[in-house]
């Protein structure tokens, strides 16, 4: 990383005049009396200014910290006390290792520069070859995916979730909400392979099970040019399973909404109220139309809906093996771990920081 007139270059180029303007900008709108009039427009203009804070706010304290490091720096020359240049020297050094880890940081961030990288997530997973064992399979990923979003200090919400027939889920979708939560979840997409000794096989043997899981931005309604005819939707309300007390099961509060010229099925059971979730279902949905939509004018669907392909051998981007041996490795990178336990309590930094750093979202934006 390095420094050009008070804007940061890592890989990629930031503007951060253009970044201070922006956020200006956007409080100079907050300030408004009428702000709060229109609320989704409100939302999603305190949203953009978060981005933006969030890109380059930190920037500026790093900044500001290696300033204090110079002067520090400064201040050891000058000291002539051997104990007092001794607790200098020491404070420098804790210093050096703050900024380290910060310019790390800053500089894995940078590479989140596709236009939709800042939106928040939505993360579906869905079970594949394996019948009851990916069903197995596809809910611990579920676990994994909502630990390491926790981890990373994002919000977490169950949009769906559907069961499997013996045991696990059959499906599941998440929506991971914080800034640049899609540029990092993005680094998910694609098959997930597991290879263990099956709990459900009496005879012990090893089973090998697949899930895939896709990544979308959630887009709001300022963001898409997008427009959703209600008449090419068929929309199908039904009670929502699983917990969530005796309103949720006892009421047709849950909503599925099937884009009919596109096959696209989205749903959404996570409120009491229908509208809600009809509301939510239709923002994914158009977000998921969105996504298509982009792929379509590169001619490349393998980019998102085809790069998966069939959820089984020879497809997968990352093996989860616990027995013979416990590994977790990364086909796209190479990157791989022995501690299974932590990456399935959401540890993924390792794997997503090399994803980035070996330039994945310059290939699939």
């Amino acid at each position: 990383m390095r420094w050009c007139n008070g804007r940061v270059i890592s890989g990629v180029f930031f503007d951060g005049d253009a970044e201070l303007k922006a956020i200006a900008g956007f409080e100079a709108k907050m300030a408004e009396a009428n702000f709060w009039e229109d609320q989704a427009v409100a939302q999603s203009v305190i949203a953009s200014a978060n981005r933006s804070k969030a890109k380059v706010l930190p920037i500026k304290a790093f900044k500001g910290d290696l300033e204090d490091l110079k002067t520090m720096l400064e201040l050891v020359d000058e000291t002539e006390n051997a104990g007092d240049k001794a607790l200098y020297v020491s404070e420098v050094v804790e210093s050096v290792a703050d900024l380290r880890r910060r310019l790390d940081q800053l500089e894995l961030a940078s590479f989140l520069s596709a236009p939709n990288d800042g939106c928040n997530a939505i993360v579906s997973i869905n079970s594949g070859a394996g019948g009851t064992e990916s069903c197995d399979w596809a809910e611990m990923l579920l676990r994994m995916y909502s630990r390491w979003a926790e981890r990373s200090g994002f919000k977490v919400e169950l949009l769906e979730v559907t069961q499997g027939e013996e045991a696990g889920i059959s499906s599941a979708t998440l929506r991971v909400e914080g800034v640049n939560a899609y540029g990092y979840a993005k680094a998910e997409r694609g098959v997930h392979r597991l290879v263990r000794i099956s709990p459900f096989d009496s005879n012990a043997r090893r089973h090998t099970s697949f899930c895939s899981v896709d990544v979308i931005a959630e887009l709001d309604d300022s963001d898409l040019a997008i427009e959703v005819n209600e008449s090419d939707c068929r929309i199908d309300v039904y009670r929502a399973s699983g917990k969530g007390g005796q309103h949720v099961n006892r009421t047709e509060s849950a909503v599925r909404i099937t884009h009919l010229p596109s096959g696209i099925v989205v749903t959404c059971q996570n409120d009491r109220s229908q509208i809600k979730n009809k509301a939510t279902a239709m923002r994914t949905l158009k977000s998921r139309l969105f996504e298509k939509q982009q792929d379509e004018k590169r001619s490349e669907m393998e980019k998102f809906y085809g790069e998966k392909g069939e959820i089984a051998w020879g497809n997968q981007i990352r093996s989860y093996v616990f027995q013979p041996y416990q590994m977790v490795k990364d086909l796209r990178t190479g990157v791989e771990t022995g501690n299974v336990q932590a990456v399935m309590d959401g540890d993924l930094d390792a794997f997503i920081h090399a994803w980035l750093r070996a330039g994945g979202p310059m290939a699939r934006q």
